[in-house]
């Protein structure tokens, strides 16, 4: 391995970047989540509603949904700028911008003081939230895997996913503590939800002091020292590597369809509707409690796509997940707050084994040249196929159906879809992620692609290392 690689993958260093990318990961999806958790339980009433209790929550899940189809479009900003000016200007810029937005929203006026005017500012700042969300998690896996030796990405790559159940658990958290103790009741409604919202400033202020100190990526250092960038690096990966984005994304769909749906805003407003009842500061600490575990089998799968491999990780996961949907709802539908836990703590085994491996396997399986742009559109693509608009596609199904077994099935159907798309990449633990080896990176991803690249350019970061 060359002297840049070599020095930029120091412990101390990796443990830097580590750090910075688990802070900001987590303040990102801690504003992503807020917005989801109040959406299940305030926005209908605060923003929606001359709509009417049913449809305005529709609108409001809906609300959450729209921001998932501005996140190519973060992705396509931040990959065009990740592969030509660095991955870490745009970590800190996707911060910023995610942290003004969501603060911002704390201080909106409501429906019944601005009228139309409010949900409509409410929508704006959701589709900045968006773009954000989908420029940051490309920056941060690239982060963390390219600055990790060949044998432990996965573990490496599993610390910015990690962002994902801390941000679920601060923001399920913060709300739990406002609607229990701080702003119980009514005060919730009348100034509670705010409050969270608010906190992101600070936040915000911690992120960017971190990631402002970490290192640029040893793979985009070689890059700009050869000069090497790809002047359109999004033409280049779609001209190329379409099928690449396509199965990376179905991949992507299965677990973000339960993930978001499950734990973000629809179990919450579900368990606390009508036909189930329960506490509404009980089921927030449930999903506290959902996103720990959920946390703990993210960091499991990061050390187990080591072991295994990453297809074989993602498998297991899809398979945990697929025996849950039904029981998650036949769980839930008693009523029973111990039966919540249960149900999704369960349910998280399957979440965090199909989310940990993700960063690893998407750096390993694009090229360098557009590796920015391919996992951010990727993921940005996966989200729209899978969780933008699970929670509508849920609220929908219990409309017209009045059954939680519509959900599951559901469920069970963005699963299988995922699992067919796994089946269809190739695992490529320990390739060189350098410029250097553009050749091999550039064929073989798929179990469809035979192509081979020249053997003298065949080589892995192990075999570098030990040269």
């Amino acid at each position: 391995m060359n002297a840049t690689l070599s020095e930029k993958g120091s412990r101390a260093t990796q443990r830097r970047v580590a750090f910075a990318t688990i802070v900001g990961t987590t303040i990102e999806w801690y504003d992503f989540f807020i917005y989801a958790t109040a959406a299940g339980l305030v926005f209908a009433h605060v923003f929606f509603a001359p709509a009417g209790e049913s449809i305005g929550l529709l609108l409001a899940f809906a609300s959450v949904g729209i921001s998932f189809l501005f996140r190519p479009l973060g992705a396509f900003l931040a990959g065009h700028f990740g592969d030509k000016i660095g991955r870490r200007p745009m970590l800190v810029m996707t911060l910023v911008l995610m942290g003004a937005s969501t603060t911002l929203i704390g201080v909106l006026p409501t429906y019944a003081t601005a009228g139309i005017l409010a949900p409509v500012m409410l929508l704006l700042l959701r589709i900045l939230q968006g773009i954000s969300a989908g420029g940051e998690w490309g920056g941060a896996v690239l982060m963390a895997v390219e600055h990790a030796p060949a044998g432990g990405r996965g573990r490496a790559g599993a610390f910015p996913q990690l962002g994902v159940p801390l941000g679920m658990l601060l923001a399920s958290g913060v709300t739990a503590a406002m609607t229990g103790w701080i702003a119980p009741g009514e005060a919730f409604i009348e100034w509670g939800w705010r409050v969270p919202f608010l906190l992101s400033v600070v936040l915000i202020g911690v992120g960017y002091l971190v990631r402002r100190a970490v290192d640029e990526s040893p793979v985009f250092e070689e890059i700009a020292a050869k000069k090497q960038q790809t002047k359109v690096p999004i033409a280049e990966l779609f001209r190329k590597h379409w099928l690449l984005v396509l199965l990376a994304a179905l991949v992507f769909a299965g677990n973000n369809a339960a993930g978001y749906m499950a734990t973000g805003g629809f179990i919450p407003s579900y368990a606390t509707g009508e036909s189930v009842g329960l506490d509404r500061t009980d089921v927030l600490l449930a999903v506290t409690f959902a996103a720990a575990t959920w946390f703990l089998f993210t960091l499991l799968s990061g050390v187990l796509a080591d072991w295994i491999g990453r297809k074989r990780t993602y498998l297991i996961g899809f398979t945990a997940q697929a025996l849950m949907v039904f029981p998650l709802f036949w769980l839930i539908d008693t009523g029973s707050l111990p039966l919540l836990y249960l149900a999704l703590g369960l349910f998280t085994v399957g979440l965090g084994l199909s989310y940990g491996p993700q960063a690893a396997w998407y750096s390993e399986i694009f090229p360098a040249s557009v590796r920015f742009s391919g996992v951010s559109i990727s993921y940005a693509l996966g989200a729209i196929l899978g969780g933008a608009f699970a929670p509508t596609i849920a609220q929908a199904l219990i409309n017209s159906t009045g059954s939680s077994a519509s959900v599951s099935l559901y469920l069970l159907g963005m699963t299988a879809l995922s699992v067919a798309a796994v089946l269809m990449l190739r695992d490529r633990p320990g390739i060189n992620l350098s410029i250097n080896n553009q050749a091999e990176q550039e064929v073989g991803a798929t179990v469809f692609d035979h192509r081979r690249a020249p053997a003298i350019e065949r080589t892995s970061e192990f075999e570098e290392t030990r040269a």
